[in-house]
């Protein structure tokens, strides 16, 4: 079992090079996971460890968000089937599950990355050069993909019992109410759900940004907290809509960060979100349109129908 429990953790930083093949199966992953455990780590430290270390967690994690921060959606394609295969082994373990929360709240980014694969033409093979990447989708096609994913998603099960306790929070920040269904997209209504980055929470709050609005990261996690959570959330969303006047792009600097989104703008002398749209992050490129669709399905609302903040 306790083979089995490193070989989960190894897993997450191993599975994106192995699901470039389609007919991955578990028996291979966890083949590969084991092959790995003994050709780096000692033999003796193998049978002392009893415990899961979290620090390896989240280093091992931390190479998985680096393909989310990568510059193609269609890269994201080939990882549904590995994705969903570690998911099960992430959860079985007390130590990982906050992990496998912030995967399981991802894992139709793979499942669109992949319908969007077959919409997109591949590029052109030009004979002596290296094949190019597929092209990013542009946000209107984002949009309808994700619509149509959206609209068959259940209610997490966590929604009743934060959305109507939130929404008050919200409201009390004078930031639309709707917007409580970021907890969707960021953690599944997982309060306790924990990124490879270090973001945490049902609103995956940074710990710099967790400090700036005023929550404890010890000898208590505040972010883990879901009424704190909130508060900080929905503050930190007035802030950036204050920045940028405007929901996508104050939603994309939530993802992406706040002088990522500037730094786009100003190079490519952009104003609206659907301008730098394909040269975010392959996550925020998902993130916006995702959460457009999700308040359309949820609240019935389009983000551009959204009002901004009242002072």
């Amino acid at each position: 079992m306790k083979i089995r429990c490193l070989v989960a953790l190894v897993l997450a930083s191993s599975f994106f090079a192995l699901a470039q093949d389609d007919a991955i199966t578990l028996d291979d992953l966890l083949r590969d996971g084991a092959q790995w455990l003994q050709e780096n780590i000692d033999p003796e430290v193998l049978r002392s460890l009893s415990d899961v270390d979290q620090e390896k967690v989240q280093k091992l994690f931390r190479e998985l968000q680096q393909r989310f921060q990568g510059e193609y959606v269609i890269d994201l394609a080939p990882f549904k089937q590995a994705a969903t295969a570690v998911l099960p082994l992430l959860e079985d373990h007390e130590e990982t599950q906050p992990y496998a929360a912030w995967l399981k709240a991802r894992l139709d980014y793979f499942e669109v990355a992949d319908q969007l694969r077959l919409l997109i033409p591949p590029p052109k093979v030009v004979p002596g050069q290296p094949p190019k990447p597929a092209p990013n989708p542009g946000p209107d096609l984002e949009r309808k993909v994700w619509r149509k994913h959206v609209e068959v998603l259940p209610v997490p099960s966590g929604a009743a019992a934060y959305v109507s306790r939130l929404k008050p929070i919200f409201a009390a920040q004078k930031v639309p109410t709707e917007l409580v269904w970021l907890a969707e997209v960021e953690s599944s209504f997982g309060p306790a759900a924990r990124s490879p980055m270090g973001a945490a929470g049902l609103f995956q709050i940074m710990p710099q940004t967790a400090k700036a609005y005023g929550l404890a990261l010890r000898p208590t996690d505040e972010r883990l907290q879901p009424a704190k959570s909130a508060a900080a959330a929905a503050r930190y969303l007035k802030y950036l809509h204050g920045q940028f006047n405007d929901w996508p792009l104050a939603l994309a600097a939530y993802n992406a960060g706040e002088q990522r989104v500037r730094n786009l703008l100003e190079r490519h002398k952009a104003r609206t979100y659907d301008q730098i749209a394909t040269h975010l992050p392959a996550e925020t490129q998902m993130y916006v349109p995702k959460i457009e669709a999700t308040l359309r399905h949820r609240e019935g609302i389009a983000l551009s129908e959204l009002p901004p903040p009242r002072s």
